[in-house]
Formats: structure tokens, C-alpha cells, sequence
């Protein structure tokens, strides 16, 4: 046997070991846990959350909506372990929450929800009412009103009358929530209430704060509230960081920065003497509707029940690393196994890279897919472009290998339609892009979804329809500089995202390149002139 005809064993043994390095590297640090101080334990209970009783299949917008009392008695237990109160936002359905609190030594915030529809308003006004003077040992605080006025369902002065007709009629501190903001819009709201309770979430303002300085951002609003308005207290009605969803600027979500905030925060407002309410208990999956997948995930518990370690214990971004690394390592190999012998010693050190990029990627978008999806129609459009990567990933395994038989002739198939496959790519990248420049508040990069293959065809020009490519090319390249001026030059996952299209776009305009070239001298073989 020639040296030609040789397997090339140490390149491609190099080559594999580094690939699953790499492969076993990512993983792991994706979900390497993370030890930091408790901020509750058996012996210290912290002070109050905000607890919303929809299970994973609820929503309140369910009709008929019926809540589960066998589940708000579970619920309470658990968080009475952790809690000493917890913080309600609407009455309708919840006549058996004072009840449950007492069973289980909580105390609660009971809330009545404002909104600009009068009769459900004076509704639960009088629940209110009710409940807090039929439960004076359980309830120890009222709150008329949860950002109304930032919703803008009713002006200042119809709130204020709301205040005052509850302090008449109940013996508890009466109180308006909202975010900080708005209390400075509307200093009006403030005589009306016995204490003031302010919403400081960094994540959502409207110039967002980094993990790091989000602890010291919230200590600076408390401190000026506590002077703007002395003597009235200040409660900090809801304060936490998402564990999951899209980078707003420099706030990331994740369980580790969730954890970070949290503990922080906990240990800060202790220090001070600060009241306070975490938000949340649990995981609310139906707020991804109207917020994108980063507002299902504020819960200290998730939306199964199921301890997060948001308040204790190490903690992983991705407790399940070890599933999507044995998830990626089977997709690695079943690359491997396609490909089969490589062609070259080129193709061997390749190979193996390109079916872990593969690989990993695949494994990446599904993991972000379980966690964004919220219907259907996305779901399918997840597994679609899960369909369209792993066709990729064998176009480019069998590029890289010798191929004989079957191997030929599937690799002859793929090769045919890559230009559909890049069209394809490219489809799913401006669909994307535009959404992402247009509609971006509550939509995640999905930036793990295109890279391979973006990557594939730029190395691998593939020719597709030109009027479609050239239309693709040039919406996701005008796209990367305002997406950008758009986030910022400090969120990483624009970044990602930013170069994933400028891979795309590349991609793309050598499939142009190409096309014109193979016309070119298709025109030139036959005697025929050719026009652009």
C-alpha cells in the first residue's frame, strides 16, 4: 500500500482527542457548580416572596380557571421551610390563602390587582377588605395596586381614593407597589400610603445593570428612597434576577448570577434592616407569553417544585450537562461513523472537529429550544433548524471521507440540494435577524442554531437561487450594525449572535460568487454568452 493510501492514524487520533476535549470542556463548563455563601438555611428564614399559585400547565388566563388547593398546601410547606411571609397579587380564587398561611406559620402581604376595569377593581377591593379584617393574626400588610400606574390602567388621584377608602376600613399598613421609577413620577401617591414599597429589578430597567454592580445599584435606590420619603418606611416589594433568557446589555441571566443577586442582595438589606420581598417562589412558564422566555424564570423554585439552590448550596447554570454531553457525544460519534475514513490527512485532522462543532451546536440549540419555546409553531421551528444542522453535519462529514457506495451516493444527494440547505440557513438567519432588530425586547439569540452552518458554507461555498441568496445576504448583513447600536457593545450574546451573521453573510456571498462562476463556465464550455 502507497503513503497516499495510508490512513493518516496520528493526525486523525490528534485531532480526535482534542474534539472530545473539547466536546467534554464545553459541557462541563457550562455546568460546573459554583459554591457561594447560603442565604437561608434551616436555622434562618428570610423574609418574604412573592408567590403566584399556577402550576407549569396554568395560567391565569385560563378559562375556566381553577386553582388546586392540594397544590397552594404543598406549596406553602415548602415555602414556609424557607420564608417567614409571602406576598400575594390578587384576591379572585385565593380565599383559602389566609387559611393555609396560618396552617403553616407563614404571614402574608395580601395584594389586591388594579386595573382600569372599574367592577373588577371594586371586587377586589372588597376581598381585601374581608380577608384582612377576617384574618388580623395572619395578614399583616395590604397592597391596593401592583403597577398600575406603570401599566397606565389608572391615573394617581383614582389610586390615591382606592388608598384611602382601604386604610378607613382595615386595621393593617396599607400600600401602593410599583417600580421606583414611577414613585419619583408620581410623588402624589405617597402621602396617600403608610409605606412606600418599590420594585428594583435591574435586569428590566431601562439602562440595565450588570450582575456585578446590581447589588450596589439596588443598596443606592433604597438609600435615596429612605431620605426622599423619612419617615416613611420603605419595603423593597420585589427585587431578583432571571436564571434564564436572552442578555439585556451587560444583564445576563443565569442560575449562578441568579444566585449571586440573591445571596448578595439577602446579606446587604439584612446588614441595613431593610424589609424585603423576593421575586419569585416559583417559576412562572405562562409569563413567556408576554414577556419571552427570560420571564418564566425569576423563581427560587422552579416551575416543577424543585429546588433551584438559589438560597443554598452549590449551584450550576446547567444541572443537566452530563444528558446534553452524552446527547452530543452520540451525535459526535454517529458523525464519525458517517464520514467514516477521511480522504486525506487534511480531512482527518478536520473531521472530528467538525462533527463535535456539529455536535455541540446541536446540542446548544436544543438545550436553548426546551427553554425559549413556548407553542407549537416554536417548537417545530426548533426541530426544524435541530433537522437542518444535523443534514449539515452529515454533508460535512461525508465531504471530508473517502466514499464508496452508499456513502457516494447519499453524499452525491446533499451535495446536489447544498445550495438549498444554505438557502435554508440563510431563510431561517433574516427571518431571525429582522426579529431580532425590530422585535427584540423578549426574543433570545439563537446564534447556536446557524453557526454551523454558516461555518460549513463559508468554508464550503454552496451555490443556491441567486435572487433568494442575494435578498438573504443583504437583509442579514444590513442587519448586524443596528442590532448591535441596538444592545450594545457590552452584551456578549449580540456579540455571538453579530458574528454568527457576518459568518452567514460570508456564506452566502461565495454561494453567490460560486453561482456566477459555475455559470460562467458552463456559458464558456458550451459557445454561449453569458450575462450577469
Amino acid at each position: 500500500m502507497s503513503n497516499s493510501q495510508r490512513f493518516p492514524a496520528i493526525p486523525y487520533c490528534l485531532a480526535l482527542l482534542l474534539a472530545m476535549l473539547t466536546l467534554c470542556g464545553v459541557w462541563y463548563w457550562l455546568g460546573k457548580p459554583v459554591v457561594l455563601p447560603d442565604a437561608a438555611t434551616s436555622t434562618h428564614k428570610l423574609q418574604c416572596a412573592s408567590y403566584s399559585p399556577f402550576a407549569r400547565d396554568q395560567s391565569p388566563f385560563d378559562q375556566p380557571f381553577v386553582l388546586r388547593p392540594q397544590q397552594m398546601d404543598a406549596d406553602l410547606a415548602l415555602l414556609a421551610t424557607r420564608f417567614e411571609c409571602v406576598r400575594t397579587y390578587s384576591m379572585t380564587g385565593l380565599d383559602d390563602i389566609p387559611a393555609l398561611a396560618r396552617k403553616h406559620g407563614l404571614k402574608l402581604m395580601l395584594g389586591a390587582w388594579v386595573n382600569a376595569n372599574p367592577q373588577d377593581t371594586a371586587r377586589e377591593i372588597d376581598l381585601l377588605i374581608k380577608a384582612a379584617n377576617a384574618n388580623p393574626d395572619v395578614v399583616q400588610t395590604v397592597i391596593v395596586g401592583n403597577e398600575t400606574l406603570l401599566r397606565k390602567e389608572v391615573t394617581a388621584q383614582y389610586l390615591a381614593g382606592l388608598i384611602a377608602r382601604v386604610k378607613r376600613q382595615v386595621e393593617q399598613p396599607v400600600t401602593y407597589a410599583d417600580v421606583w421609577e414611577f414613585w419619583l413620577k408620581h410623588p402624589e401617591i405617597a402621602p396617600a400610603v403608610d409605606f412606600l414599597t418599590i420594585h428594583l429589578l435591574p435586569y428590566w430597567e431601562d439602562n440595565p445593570t450588570g450582575i456585578d454592580e446590581a447589588i450596589a445599584h439596588v443598596g443606592e435606590i433604597r438609600s435615596m428612597f429612605g431620605r426622599m420619603f423619612a419617615p416613611k418606611d420603605i419595603l423593597i416589594g420585589e427585587t431578583g434576577w432571571p436564571s434564564e433568557g436572552r442578555q439585556r446589555e451587560t444583564a445576563l441571566p443565569s442560575r449562578v448570577n441568579e444566585v449571586r443577586f440573591i445571596r448578595g442582595f439577602v446579606r446587604m438589606a439584612e446588614a441595613n434592616g431593610w424589609r424585603y420581598n423576593l421575586i419569585e417562589a416559583f417559576d412562572q412558564p405562562w409569563k413567556r407569553q408576554s414577556e419571552g422566555a427570560v420571564g418564566g424564570y425569576w423563581g427560587l423554585f422552579d416551575a416543577d417544585r424543585q429546588d433551584k439552590g438559589v438560597l443554598a448550596g452549590a449551584v450550576s447554570n446547567l444541572p443537566y450537562w452530563p444528558l446534553w454531553l452524552g446527547l452530543s457525544g452520540v451525535l459526535f460519534a454517529a458523525g464519525l461513523l458517517l464520514g467514516g475514513r477521511p480522504a486525506n490527512e487534511r480531512a482527518a485532522l478536520l473531521q472530528p472537529c467538525a462533527a463535535a462543532l456539529g455536535a455541540l451546536c446541536i446540542g446548544l440549540w436544543g438545550e436553548q429550544a426546551l427553554v425559549t419555546s413556548r407553542d407549537v409553531r416554536e417548537y417545530l421551528w426548533a426541530a426544524g433548524l435541530i433537522g437542518l444542522n444535523l443534514i449539515v453535519l452529515a454533508h460535512a462529514s461525508l465531504a471530508l471521507a473517502e466514499r464508496r457506495g452508499v456513502r457516494e451516493k447519499l453524499f452525491a444527494w446533499l451535495e446536489a440540494r447544498s445550495g438549498w440547505w444554505l438557502a435554508a440557513t440563510g431563510f431561517a438567519g433574516a427571518v431571525m435577524a429582522l426579529e431580532l432588530v425590530f422585535d427584540a425586547r423578549y426574543r433570545s439569540f439563537p446564534s447556536a442554531a446557524l453557526l454551523f452552518p454558516a461555518l460549513v458554507y463559508l468554508c464550503r461555498p454552496a451555490a443556491g437561487p441567486r435572487r433568494e441568496t442575494l435578498l438573504l445576504t443583504a437583509l442579514i448583513g444590513a442587519g448586524i450594525v443596528p442590532q448591535l447600536v441596538q444592545e450594545g457593545l457590552g452584551n456578549l450574546q449580540a456579540l455571538g449572535w453579530a458574528g454568527t451573521n457576518l459568518l452567514l453573510t460570508g456564506a452566502l456571498w461565495r454561494g453567490l460568487h460560486g453561482q456566477r462562476a459555475a455559470t460562467t463556465k458552463s456559458s464558456v464550455e458550451s459557445g454561449q454568452p453569458h450575462t450577469a
